[in-house]
Formats: C-alpha cells, sequence, structure tokens
C-alpha cells in the first residue's frame, strides 16, 4: 500500500474544486496549480496550499509538465489527479510521474498510449471480443486503399483521423463520388490540428447515440462497470446534457455492453476510472459499436455517482494507493436516474459564439437531489484563455421525468451575472418533446437550433431592473433635500422618472412615478401598474400590481443583470437619443465587441470625423479578426488601443453623428 497524504490537482476551473472536496473530506492535503490568469481563481482558494505555473496560456503553464511534476515535489505530494483536459491522457506525462515516484491518478502510459490512438486501440479490443464498427483501421492506408474499402464497408461512411478528439478531421460521406475530396481535406485539417494525417474508415451508423460506460479497476485483476451513460444531445461532437442510465437500453442489452467495456479495460490492463465509449443505433439498441476509451475522469461523471452512490474521485485515489476494489459486479445497483447540463460562457442566439466578461455574482441552486459543480466565484473572469465551460448542474430522482423536471428548475435558479450563459438553451432542450420521450440522437441538437429563440424580458422584468435603476438614485438619507429625491413631485401632475431599457429583439421605456413604498410603473403605453420596491445590498425585491418577486441584481458595463424564480435576464440600459430637424434621431451610435478578444488595430483617432462604413477598431478572437465599422457618419470617440484585452458587449468607440446646422426659421415662418 501506498501512503498517499498529499495530492496536486493538475488542473483547473470547475473539476479541480470538485477534486478538492473529496480530498478534503478523505483527509487528504489538496495543492493547486495556477496560471497568472488565476491567482485568484475559487481553486486556488479552496486548496491547501498553490503553486504558480507560469503566465495565462495553458501552453506555458497547465501543460507544462515539469513546472506540474517540480510543484508535486516542492509541495510534497505524494500523488497527482490531472482532471480531465490538459495532461490527462497525456502518455509522456504519466511517464514522467512514473520516473518521479509519484502516484499518478490514471491509467498506466502504455494503456494512454493504445487507447489514445483510435487504430490501435480498435485492433486491441477486437482481440477481446468487443464489437467495433465495420471499416477498415490500420497505420499508413493510402487514399486508393481507403476508396476501395469503402465499396467493402458500404455507404454512407465516417472518415476518422487516427490521432486527436472534438471532431476534427471527421467528415460523413454518403455517395462514392464525393469520397476522394474528403479524404483530401481530412488529412489536410488532421495534420494541422494534431500533426498526424492518419485517416481510418468506419461505416456510418444511422440515427447514431452516444452511449459511455464508466468502469472502474484496480491493481489486482477486478474490473466492474458502473453502468452507461446516454451523451447523445452534444452539438458539434461536444456533449451539453448527460445522463444515468440511457432511456434505450434494457437490461440484457446493458449487461452486454457493461462487459464489452470492462473488456476493453483488460485489454490494455486498465487501473483507475475510465469510460469506453459505444456508438448504438437508436434503430438497433441491442446492436453496439466500440468509438474509443477516454483514459480519465469524464465530465458527466457526477450522473453516474448519483445513481450508484460511489464517489469516483475517491476510488482513483485509493486504487493509486494500491487498495483492491471492495465490491463485485453484483453489488453495483442503480438507483433512480440523474441528468447533467454543462454550463458554457457561449451565447446561443449569436451562433454560440464564446463569451465572457467579469463575474458579478453567482447563483446556484440547492435542494435534495440537486448537485453544482462549479470553479466560479463573484469576482472571477472569464477570459479567452481556456475552455468556456463554467459549471454543471445535476438533479437526481427517482425516475427520469422528476429529473429532467428537477433539473430544468435547478437551472432556473442559476445565474452568472455578468455573463451571458447557454443556461435558457439547455431549458429549452429539456422541453422538448423528443428529449422528454427518450428519443435521442446524435443529431437531434442540431436539428433543434433553427427552432431556438431568446426570450424577451418580461414586462415585471423591466419594471423590476427599472426599480433597481430609479433606487439606485434614491437618497439614504430621510432628511436629504427633496429636491434630489427622484419622486416626479411637481405643481399639478407628478412627473415619472423614465428608464429606457433593451432586451433581445425589445427596447421600451419603464416610467416610475412615486416613492418606493407607494409607486406606479408603465412600460411604454402599458397600464399603470401598483409598485413598491426595496433595494438590500444586492437584493432587490418588488411588488408589481401584488405579485411579490426577489431578485438578485448586479450591473456591468451598462448591463443590468436580474436572477429570479425563472431564470436570469440580462437588460442593457439605452442612453435616450436627441431630435433635430426633420425629426431624426441623432444620438450617439455605440460600437461594442462581439465577442472576446484582443484589439489588433484602431482605424482612427479620437475626435476625428469618421464616414459610415470607416474602420474603427478591428478585434482579434479566436483566430478570426472582425473589424467594427461606424454605422453613421460623424465625430468619433475611441475607447480601447491596439493590445487591449475585451469581453463580449465591451464598449469599444462611439460615434457622434454631425449636427444639422442648416436655418430652419425661414421654414418655419
Amino acid at each position: 500500500m501506498t501512503r498517499i497524504d498529499t495530492v496536486l490537482v493538475a488542473n483547473r476551473g470547475e473539476i479541480a474544486v470538485r477534486v478538492i472536496r473529496t480530498l478534503r473530506a478523505m483527509g487528504i492535503r489538496s495543492v493547486a496549480v495556477f496560471s497568472e490568469a488565476d491567482r485568484d481563481a475559487r481553486h486556488v482558494r479552496e486548496a491547501d496550499t498553490a503553486v504558480l505555473l507560469g503566465p495565462a496560456a495553458a501552453r506555458e503553464s497547465y501543460l507544462v509538465i515539469e513546472k506540474v511534476i517540480a510543484a508535486a515535489q516542492a509541495t510534497g505530494a505524494q500523488a497527482i489527479h490531472p482532471g480531465y483536459g490538459f495532461l490527462s491522457e497525456n502518455s509522456k506525462f504519466a511517464g514522467a510521474c512514473a520516473d518521479a515516484g509519484i502516484a499518478f491518478l490514471g491509467p498506466s502510459a502504455h494503456a494512454i498510449e493504445v487507447m489514445g490512438d483510435k487504430i490501435t486501440a480498435k485492433n486491441a479490443v477486437a482481440k477481446f471480443d468487443v464489437p467495433v464498427v465495420p471499416g477498415i483501421a490500420r497505420p499508413g492506408l493510402s487514399d486508393d486503399e481507403l476508396i476501395a474499402a469503402a465499396e467493402d464497408i458500404g455507404y454512407p461512411v465516417l472518415v476518422k483521423p487516427s490521432a486527436g478528439g472534438g471532431g476534427k478531421g471527421m467528415r460523413l460521406v454518403e455517395e462514392p463520388g464525393a469520397l476522394a475530396e474528403a479524404l483530401r481535406s481530412a488529412r489536410r485539417e488532421a495534420a494541422s490540428a494534431f500533426g498526424d494525417d492518419t485517416l481510418f474508415l468506419e461505416r456510418f451508423v444511422l440515427r447514431p447515440r452516444h452511449i459511455e460506460v464508466q468502469i472502474l479497476a484496480d491493481g489486482h485483476g477486478n474490473v466492474v462497470h458502473l453502468g452507461e451513460r446516454e451523451c447523445s444531445l452534444q452539438r458539434r461532437h461536444q456533449k451539453v446534457i448527460e445522463e444515468a442510465p440511457s432511456p434505450l437500453l434494457d437490461e440484457a442489452t446493458r449487461a452486454r455492453i457493461g462487459e464489452a467495456a470492462c473488456n476493453t479495460a483488460r485489454s490494455v490492463d486498465y487501473s483507475g476510472a475510465g469510460t469506453v465509449e459505444f456508438i448504438v443505433s437508436a434503430d438497433k439498441p441491442d446492436e453496439f459499436f466500440f468509438m474509443e476509451m477516454n483514459t480519465r475522469l469524464q465530465v458527466e461523471h457526477p450522473v453516474t455517482e448519483l445513481v450508484t452512490g460511489l464517489d469516483l474521485v475517491e476510488w482513483q485515489v485509493r486504487v493509486a494507493a494500491g487498495e483492491p476494489l471492495g465490491f463485485t459486479q453484483d453489488d453495483i445497483t442503480l438507483t433512480g436516474h440523474a441528468i447533467e447540463a454543462r454550463v458554457y460562457a457561449e451565447d446561443p442566439s449569436r451562433g454560440f459564439l464564446p463569451t465572457g466578461g467579469l463575474v458579478a455574482d453567482v447563483v446556484e441552486p440547492a435542494g435534495p437531489g440537486v448537485r453544482v459543480d462549479s470553479g466560479l466565484q463573484p469576482g472571477t473572469v472569464v477570459g479567452s484563455d481556456y475552455d468556456p465551460m463554467l459549471a454543471k448542474v445535476i438533479a437526481h430522482a427517482d425516475d427520469r421525468a422528476g429529473a429532467l423536471r428537477k433539473l430544468d428548475r435547478a437551472l432556473a435558479g442559476t445565474g452568472v451575472l455578468g455573463v451571458v450563459t447557454n443556461i435558457e438553451f439547455a431549458r429549452f432542450l429539456l422541453a422538448d418533446p423528443d428529449v422528454v420521450a427518450g428519443n435521442l440522437d446524435t443529431g437531434l441538437l442540431d436539428r433543434r437550433l433553427e427552432d431556438f429563440v431568446a426570450a424577451e424580458a418580461t414586462d415585471a422584468a423591466l419594471i423590476a431592473a427599472a426599480a433597481f435603476r430609479w433606487l439606485q438614485r434614491w437618497p439614504e438619507r430621510a432628511q436629504a433635500d427633496p429636491w434630489d429625491v427622484p419622486s416626479g413631485w411637481r405643481v399639478g401632475v407628478p412627473a415619472p422618472t423614465s428608464i429606457r431599457l433593451s432586451s433581445a429583439t425589445r427596447t421600451d421605456h419603464v416610467r416610475i412615478t412615486g416613492s418606493p413604498a407607494e409607486a406606479t410603473a408603465q412600460v411604454e403605453d402599458g397600464d399603470t401598474l401598483s409598485l413598491t420596491a426595496a433595494l438590500d445590498g444586492t437584493t432587490l425585491s418588488v411588488v408589481i400590481d401584488g405579485r411579490r418577486e426577489t431578485y438578485r441584481v448586479a450591473q456591468t458595463d451598462g448591463h443590468i443583470w436580474l436572477a429570479g424564480s425563472d431564470g436570469t435576464t440580462m437588460l442593457r440600459e439605452v442612453r435616450e437619443l436627441s431630435v433635430r430637424t426633420g425629426d431624426v434621431h441623432a444620438g450617439e451610435a455605440e460600437i461594442t465587441s462581439p465577442m472576446p478578444g484582443s484589439v489588433i488595430a484602431v482605424g482612427a483617432e479620437a475626435g476625428a470625423h469618421v464616414t459610415a462604413g470607416q474602420t474603427l477598431v478591428v478585434v482579434e478572437a479566436m483566430k478570426m479578426e472582425h473589424s467594427l465599422t461606424a454605422p453613421v457618419d460623424g465625430v468619433v470617440d475611441i475607447l480601447v488601443a491596439p493590445g487591449d484585452q475585451v469581453m463580449v458587449d465591451q464598449l469599444l468607440a462611439r460615434v457622434t453623428p454631425h449636427t444639422d446646422t442648416t436655418d430652419t426659421k425661414e421654414d418655419a415662418s
């Protein structure tokens, strides 16, 4: 047995926080590592100690094997948990841990290496009678050999690169005439992404479902599976919602696919926690084929933990310490149903562009059967250096219908104030009739994309946001000068305080008249409603026409964020436009960044006269340049400089239209 009392967590964000939680429960000292960008991150604060690795770029910090090993040695860590991503499936890292006498909380370097190459993995598992998709897979196949083999495999075929993942280099080919070009483009992309253009072919399974099996193995020859997870709801090969067990499989198929997963682990003498991924036809659920093995903990592991009652991180530590599994396959039972939604910093209404910004506040759900794995805290800066996944919300109930309902309510109670997320889209998916019925396949999400429309703010949210801004202007002292109180008092009828707010495609005036204890509110020319409002720090309480609602509120860069009982709403306070001759609006035009990135060029000096269409600022994001132009002729105010890092919707420039100086007196006479 190996004594493990200190573990270094070689990762960041929600997975680092989640691992540290189990280490604390086990009485094990935790060591965090961090980059310059993560100095104040939650995982750093929650660990017992932390070590700086280097600059924000992962290739200079989290991905530098020598720095991670040195941090472990300096802090006396006997083991390293790699999390997922970064170095978690790097055989050189596993080997470096072994050379340094540090336990790697994962499998051997050999297992990682074999399963990291899809061709060698397929060949290895086939020897253990694990079913593989019909196809051809061996190193060095030429285009001519692949084209000849496709006739025997049968169309449609899937072109896949041997190295890498994430869908890069994959091509679906439905007829022979398109295969040659698909091979050429797939080789280019694979070579660029992975430095390896080796390709293989598989028959494409119609209406495929992505089902994976969690396995656990020790160093004494014991291997068990912990049931399967349904991961078919994915976009561009990235999972969004996962659940356990799958609504597709019956008990007999579950036993067969579980045994195939265990044989996959046996094929490489696997040790620790791992996941075997299978492709299953929705039309033939009793027929499944091996896709690949992930030699690490999966993002979606919490759903398995909730239905089995096992802590997978705890067992990773125990296995690495040399303990045998204390149970057999017959001891594993699946209780109830669990569903997980990933929370990403992305905007579904803008084609899922990555977002970012300063997290002003975080609202997390709680209650029986609800779990949140998150790396967020107020003050977190979500930038473009790392993966946009921020958190996971998981629900567990007695049955699938109950888990779906509970997850929807949990997501409604989740708020990341200051950053646009995909939470609304996840709730949209959970309400889809096919999702509710369990009729899933890997193409369902993409088919639903065009049906999603971001919800506009309700009248109640508009009034609440306006009340928030109104209360901010209200004097705290009761004896304040009455002329400073925005009550709307004047001789005759009180004048309302007017606040103009924008949400999605609507922009409305909200007019509030009176005092916080007794006021009225009106959205544009709608009904006049009674209103009382109170602001206590970040908590806003309003009663609108007899209906009470409490919100967590925040304000960032001209945006107002409301987290209430039915989700989070973002609104923007809009500057009123001036009016000139002919009743033409001539207010300032604002130019904002469409996504996080860096300013690489500025096309005008502050105070310069610019014309409509002239480039003002160029932002580089996701290796693409975005030229932002003047919408009107006018005088520009540039608010950024080359080299600045900017967030989504950050104000970059303003253009004040030219004033119309035409003398209108003669016309008026």
